[in-house]
């Protein structure tokens, strides 16, 4: 049975950094591709990051580029978004997602969630 669970969310200030963490159970990292989403009330949840861990292949979207970093701990079943450099347009709910054979990077391609976790970045 697949699971994840997601933690790690918090308030920073700008320019500050946290780590999510997701804790999967019911596949390898091999098999599936994890994805990273965030969404902000009222708007349509959008991909932050996703990773192939088999392929080697990422996606960072254009807005997190050069500042999040996409990792994986296929040992202690866990995997990471490293964030820094927050800003205040990055405050959302992030949620962390796998799923065996999504198209890509696009949220309704994936059927494994855990639940949300909030960022708030603010002064």
């Amino acid at each position: 049975q697949v699971q994840l669970v997601g933690s790690g969310g918090g308030f920073v200030q700008p320019g500050g950094s946290l780590r999510l963490s997701c804790a999967f159970a019911g596949f390898d990292l091999d098999d599936y591709t994890i994805g990273w989403f965030r969404q902000v009330p009222g708007n349509e949840r959008e991909a932050v990051s996703c990773i192939n861990y088999n392929t080697g292949s990422i996606y960072y979207a254009d807005s997190v580029k050069g500042r999040f970093i996409s990792s994986g701990d296929s040992h202690n079943n866990t995997v990471f978004l490293q964030m820094y450099s927050l800003k205040p347009e990055d405050t959302a709910v992030y949620y962390c997602a796998a799923d065996p054979n999504p198209r890509w990077c696009q949220w309704f391609e994936y059927d494994f969630w855990a639940q949300g976790t909030q960022v708030t970045v603010s002064s």
